[in-house]
């Protein structure tokens, strides 16, 4: 099986919560209400986005900077 990738755009949420835990939390610190959401299995980022109004590419990076960090990797590069 193929490693997930944060911005493959039919990632669903509830796979992306399940695979890297840790981004909930950024939904959450934004007022979202996708974790635990009985629609996570079905939306994704783009989805997301769309309904509260988001910058795709800014959330994505975001996302992205949590998982570096999570692994004790730079986020910055």
């Amino acid at each position: 099986m193929m490693p997930q990738d944060i911005d493959d755009p039919d990632l669903p949420l509830a796979e992306m919560f399940r695979t890297w835990p840790v981004t909930a939390s950024v939904f959450v610190e934004r007022g979202m209400l996708c974790a635990g959401c009985p629609i996570s299995p079905f939306h994704t980022l783009v989805d997301a986005c769309r309904e509260y109004h988001l910058d795709k590419e800014s959330f994505c990076a975001e996302l992205r900077w949590i998982i570096a960090s999570e692994r004790g990797a730079d986020p910055h590069g």
